[in-house]
């Protein structure tokens, strides 16, 4: 009896690590299989989904995006917020379609210059000053939009050359890839090592649940937090130029539509890998789910209202399970 009760224990030990190994891998992409799923049912009905073209323009857009939440994502995840990206934006969309005519080295070197003090200044207000990064971000939205607004006048600058960002934008590898997808897919492999896998990552996580903590074992949270919103500054610039070449113009009022997708992508990303913490994976994969699911959404002819209902569905899931998960964490650290 002895013998056998030990035989059946040691299969049931084996057993429990591999369903927790399989249930945790579920949890951490379940995103990625829902992507899955969600374009093999779209491309039954529509093939046009699968098209080189439309894979090509996905891409692109997709990039575009990344590129301007991927240092929203890290200000989010140590528990701040930044509701001025998409204006950063479109300032520097604005800054680079004026100055494109002088040659596009100037017109980037000065967009992205801005953004990254904006970003600062942000930072800055924030981590010295104490002030809610709400608050915050919101004045600042206001006078980057305005600034914007009085760079052209209120009307768009035109640009008759894209130049080399027009380039990377346009040319295509194998006639789907966007030359612009390979650097944004190195950074944000390189984005999601610094989060997973140096002290960095931890430092950012840690704030989010405790900042007075982490300043006490010596971290420089006031400096980290300027860097934080800095990057957060000059991703977003980043993206303002890209949009430049994209529609080869300067639109003032481009950055409102990108508010409520930039947040969407953010926290619905947190409901993977990480639950409840905003991530880079996670961004990236909520990034291309989106895309696809308004792709998907405009070949199948749902109306825009419908497409935004489906958004504030997806932005409201997305709070909620960071509001669940960091409640279920200040339960477990009481619990200790």
């Amino acid at each position: 009896m002895t013998m056998i009760y030990s035989t059946n224990s040691f299969h049931k030990d084996r057993s429990r690590p591999l369903a927790a190994r399989v249930a945790k891998v579920t949890i951490d992409l379940w995103l990625a299989a829902t992507l899955v799923i969600l374009t093999l049912a779209i491309s039954s009905m529509r093939p046009q989904l699968l098209d080189v073209s439309n894979i090509a323009a996905l891409l692109k857009t997709f990039s575009i995006m990344v590129t301007m939440v991927l240092g929203l994502t890290w200000v989010i995840a140590a528990g701040k917020i930044d509701v001025s990206f998409m204006q950063i934006a479109a300032l520097s969309n604005m800054i680079c379609a004026s100055l494109a005519g002088y040659g596009w080295g100037w017109a980037i070197l000065a967009s992205l210059g801005v953004g990254l003090v904006v970003g600062l200044v942000n930072g800055w207000l924030v981590a010295f000053l104490r002030l809610p990064s709400l608050i915050v971000t919101i004045s600042v939205a206001g006078i980057c939009a305005s600034a914007a607004a009085a760079l052209g006048k209120g009307t768009v600058i035109r640009i008759a050359d894209v130049g080399p960002v027009g380039w990377l934008l346009n040319t295509t590898l194998w006639g789907a890839v966007p030359v612009v997808a390979i650097p944004v897919l190195a950074v944000g492999a390189l984005a999601w090592y610094m989060q997973e896998r140096l002290a960095i990552g931890r430092y950012i996580y840690a704030m989010a649940q405790n900042e007075a903590a982490v300043r006490g074992v010596g971290v420089p949270v006031g400096r980290l937090t300027m860097l934080l919103f800095g990057l957060s500054g000059l991703s977003s610039a980043i993206a303002g130029v890209l949009l430049a070449a994209n529609l080869s113009s300067g639109q003032p009022m481009i950055g409102g539509p990108y508010l409520i997708n930039g947040l969407t992508v953010v926290l619905l990303g947190a409901m993977m890998v990480r639950i409840g913490k905003p991530n880079i994976l996670g961004t990236m994969t909520a990034t291309l789910f989106l895309g696809v699911l308004f792709s998907g959404a405009a070949l199948l002819g749902l109306p825009d209202y419908q497409r935004q209902i489906i958004q504030g569905v997806l932005l409201a899931l997305g709070l909620g399970v960071a509001a669940v998960a960091s409640r279920h964490h200040g339960a477990n650290k009481r619990g200790h």
